[in-house]
């Protein structure tokens, strides 16, 4: 039995490389080698608008409350209370 795991393990990882050259493949083609047409937007290419466009956000006053805990679970530290009040 343990000869044909190792028989198993090889096809899966062959399996799991293979798809992961063919995606990385279908991917370079489609997205630097444009196979479909199209060009990249000037917002993500041009450096200079995206400096310019990071400085007006840093310049915009901050308008929202405190920084929030995204997960406050995790955190623990909320408070149960044992009875209503």
């Amino acid at each position: 039995m343990a000869a044909s795991t190792g028989g198993k393990a090889k096809y899966i990882i062959g399996g799991l490389i293979g798809s992961f050259g063919i995606s990385y493949l279908f991917d370079k083609l489609i997205s630097d080698d444009k196979i479909f047409g199209g060009s990249t937007p000037g917002t993500v290419s041009n450096k200079e608008w995206w400096k310019a466009t990071d400085e007006k956000f840093q310049a915009w006053p901050r308008t929202a409350g405190p920084p929030v805990v995204m997960n406050p679970i995790s955190r623990q530290n909320f408070i149960v209370k044992s009875r209503p009040e």
